[in-house]
């Protein structure tokens, strides 16, 4: 009987070598794990970041040379059919292998100022880099959902990483309860998927639209209504961004910023192979909702980012009119709006990771000097960081000169191509809105230290008002002369709850005197550099995000 079952079971044909990146970013962590379990004494933060960071340098090499397998020879399939091999896939994993190097090198400053020793951060970070890598080359809506939960799993964790904050271990909670619940309404969707076609795999469903019309199709378009809810979570776009204000703000500013990053990558990059390559021939049904999302999205991101005082919070809510435009490719549902897209996401990954870790030394020893008034004259303290800052900023603002720019106007151009001129136009609306907050920052940096300038002229002539940890805007001392300390700040706080266990007494939002670390100026320079090079030499970014659209399995 034995004998029967294993003549009759056919293993499926691997091909190991197309998913060698996502091998690399799941066997490190394991090597990582084991290194640390077996050391007999507790190793440098330095050796888990070296170790993060040569994986992520073999798995973008490993992405790199994927790409000129496919690129000759056209997209093909792995995994018996489940893992799709093409350009679409793998200039995602050269953009989340690009971000695991630039994380290493964020962490292992911010780890070290913040002395949190351990592999956890490492470990963590590659796990949820494989998933989201595995969300983008999934060929089937069960791996999609495994690749999601490998990705979602380890940013819950990631976000409470800091014990010692209770804003951590709050972000960690809200991100968990509403993930998990958006997890099930997803899996609900691919049941109702499953249900209508017969299959989860996603080249047999887009076969079976081509060839079937249904007389009622309710059970579809329910299924096809999930996933989309599912899909907006992860990506936070509105109306469920709930979670993105606070989580962004609780969790260790490298974590938000490899999850700004990674997060978006994987839940984009499976929303737009689903939607359009295999419900493509139902875009007359999904196409109205993604238009009313990417509205919302776009305005609701813009407008409320005005009034976040909260450095966190208002690049949270900036991530969330990202998401806008993002959704504004998808809606033109062409060739081009996708490669646009992919574009936009591609540059968003180094333009947001090099703003947080700008954010990250700015906060100081214990991650809590966040609020506007850290940024006052910050041109003088630390040019640099300034500098770095006010480009990078600028980018998502989409100032020419810029891979922002380029990003915005290709963006619209494809919606205008696909007549889809109102939307254009409420994109533009929402982008000159957004500028509002970006360049309040940058004049904060630069013309900051003389009292209100670049500031509304209520909040200037305000007088002391809401503690640091207010996320919402309101009149603030720290704007004028009257500004309070750090020590004022924490005044009430026991010495030994403070996270650097300082007595106080330094200015408020004063960099430490080391100045930056440096393996975070290095990221910094990285991520400005990419911004910058790529927005006047636009070509090659360009026309890889054209080319693997074309290869869109």
């Amino acid at each position: 009987m034995s004998l029967f079952f294993l003549s009759a079971l056919v293993l499926p044909k691997i091909a190991w070598s197309a998913i060698l990146p996502e091998l690399i970013l799941l066997a490190a962590p394991l090597v990582l794990l084991a290194v640390s379990a077996l050391s007999a004494r507790r190793l440098p933060t330095g050796v888990y970041a070296g170790g993060m960071g040569a994986a992520g340098l073999a798995s973008l090499g490993a992405s790199v040379w994927l790409w000129t397998q496919v690129t000759p020879h056209g997209a093909g399939t792995a995994v018996d059919g489940a893992i799709a091999v093409d350009g679409f896939s793998v200039l995602v994993m050269i953009l989340v292998s690009s971000v695991v190097v630039l994380a290493a090198l964020i962490g292992e400053g911010y780890l070290r100022r913040e002395g949190i020793g351990g592999p956890e951060y490492y470990v963590l970070a590659m796990f949820s880099a494989a998933g989201a890598m595995l969300m983008a080359s999934a060929d089937d809506l069960v791996l999609i959902f495994l690749g999601l939960e490998i990705m979602s799993i380890a940013l819950y964790v990631l976000a409470g990483l800091d014990a010692r904050r209770q804003g951590s271990g709050e972000a960690a909670m809200k991100y968990f309860l509403l993930g998990a619940f958006s997890s099930a309404i997803f899996l609900y969707g691919i049941a109702l998927v499953y249900g209508a076609t017969g299959s989860t795999n996603l080249p047999q469903i887009a076969d079976f639209l081509a060839h079937n019309v249904a007389s009622s199709d309710g059970l579809l378009l329910a299924g096809m209504a999930l996933l989309l809810v599912g899909f907006f979570f992860k990506i936070a776009a509105v109306p469920f961004h709930m979670w993105t204000p606070d989580v962004y703000q609780g969790s260790p500013t490298p974590v938000t910023g490899f999850m700004a990053a990674v997060a978006k990558a994987g839940g984009f990059a499976a929303l737009l192979r689903v939607f359009f390559a295999s419900f493509g021939l139902l875009r007359d049904d999904w196409q109205p909702v993604i238009w009313l999302v990417a509205v919302v999205t776009l305005l609701v991101g813009a407008v409320l980012a005005l009034v976040q005082r909260d450095v966190k919070r208002m690049l949270a809510y900036s991530s969330i009119n990202h998401a806008g435009f993002i959704l504004v490719g998808l809606e033109a549902a062409t060739t081009r709006g996708i490669a646009a897209s992919l574009y936009y996401l591609f540059v968003y990954g180094f333009m947001v990771v090099g703003t947080f870790a700008v954010v990250t030394v700015i906060a100081r020893r214990g991650d809590e000097a966040h609020d506007l008034g850290s940024y006052r004259g910050l041109a003088q303290r630390q040019p640099f960081l300034a500098a770095m800052l006010a480009l990078l900023l600028l980018a998502q603002a989409g100032v020419p000169l810029t891979t922002g720019f380029l990003a915005k106007l290709y963006i619209i151009s494809a919606a205008v191509e696909a007549h889809s001129y109102a939307l254009a136009v409420i994109a533009m609306v929402s982008a000159a809105i957004a500028a509002f907050f970006y360049l309040r920052v940058v004049v904060l940096m630069y013309a900051g230290a003389k009292s209100g300038v670049g500031l509304p002229a209520p909040l200037a002539a305000t007088g002391a008002g809401e503690g640091a940890g207010s996320g919402e805007l309101s009149p603030v001392a720290a704007y004028g002369p009257g500004a309070a300390s750090a020590a004022e700040l924490e005044g009430d706080r026991p010495e030994a709850s403070r996270p650097d266990g300082a007595g106080g007494g330094e200015g408020h939002g004063e960099p430490d005197a080391a100045g930056v670390p440096a393996t975070i100026a290095l990221a910094i320079a990285l991520c400005a550099g990419f911004t910058l090079l790529f927005g006047i030499w636009a070509q090659p970014v360009v026309e890889l995000a054209r080319q693997a659209t074309l290869l869109f399995h």
